[in-house]
């Protein structure tokens, strides 16, 4: 059956605010200085969705945000992108939209969320024919997700029946519980996504290499990202280490997003595990070369330079 999109995603948006070349011990009541300041499109979910849409992947995104400015900025950041937003709820007063302030210390980082309009989105805010009009549906952040989280199971069941491949992406949960419903989640997604410290805290594991193996039997495609050494892969009992090209960071931010984008581009062209893997971290290693998640995306010549070279 044709579809409308090829990734269709119900997520998050808020924009980053980032400030570096602070210390890493910041001392209270003193004005600390920072070195530079960046804004961008910032949370996993537009990240990837915006990402997606640069790599020639056709988006629809389904979000709840507040009637404010920096509402307005995020959206028109994501639109501007190539992102259909035409299903997007914005809500006239109350709860204004989130905002994360990232705190850079040189390679670590606070980060500071206030997830305003993300902790409020509810099933009653998604058109399930629209999700269900794509050939792939993407989760990120499945613990910010508060007032949607009972209803994710069901959700994901109804655009499994539809025909649709599921991904799942949780990112950090803020209160370290991991509960549900990540494991009914887990034996309904095609492909599951998390850092290397996720996969750990998830398996109560020591190393991503375990993890992997304990993830594996619950999931038919496993790729755990591993920053600067890669990524692993592994389907089956069959296994990848697919290590990446070095390069100097200008900024992390949103790397691991940005390797979902193209790992989940490859693997809608039909490519190898191993493949997406490889241009995961192509696309990782791209996010790195300019602030933020979004801008190196933005960078027209870098991207086509990114599409002309990959393998």
């Amino acid at each position: 059956m044709d579809k409308r999109f090829d990734v269709t995603i119900a997520g998050e948006i808020n924009l980053d605010l980032i400030l570096y070349g602070l210390p890493e011990t910041m001392a209270v009541e003193r004005e600390l200085l920072a070195t530079d300041f960046r804004f961008t499109l910032g949370s996993s979910s537009a990240i990837l969705a915006h990402n997606l849409a640069a790599l020639g992947i056709s988006v629809g995104f389904i979000t709840r945000l507040g009637d404010d400015a920096l509402g307005k900025i995020a959206l028109e950041r994501l639109g501007d992108g190539g992102v259909d937003l035409s299903k997007v709820k914005r809500i006239h007063g109350g709860t204004s939209t989130g905002v994360t302030i990232l705190l850079d210390h040189g390679g670590r980082r606070h980060i500071l969320t206030y997830p305003g309009t993300i902790f409020e989105m509810t099933a009653e805010d998604l058109d399930l024919d629209y999700l269900a009009s794509g050939r792939h549906f993407h989760l990120s952040s499945l613990f910010l997700h508060k007032a949607l989280k009972p209803d994710l199971p069901r959700i994901c069941r109804y655009l499994k029946e539809q025909g649709l491949t599921l991904s799942l992406d949780t990112n950090d949960d803020p209160d370290d519980q991991w509960g549900d419903p990540l494991d009914e989640m887990l034996e309904m997604v095609d492909i599951f996504m998390p850092n290397e410290s996720e996969a750990c805290r998830i398996t109560g594991t020591a190393d991503a290499e375990s993890a992997l193996e304990v993830l594996a039997k619950r999931v038919p495609l496993v790729v755990i990202k591993c920053g600067k050494r890669g990524s692993l892969v592994q389907v089956g009992g069959k296994r990848w280490n697919v290590p990446t090209e070095y390069v100097v960071p200008v900024d992390t931010i949103g790397a691991g997003d940005s390797f979902n984008a193209g790992f989940l581009a490859a693997y809608l062209r039909g490519e190898t595990p191993d493949a997406c893997a490889a241009f995961g971290n192509r696309t990782a290693a791209l996010s790195t070369q300019r602030p933020g998640g979004t801008e190196s995306f933005r960078d027209a010549v870098l991207v086509r330079d990114l599409l002309a070279h990959r393998s």
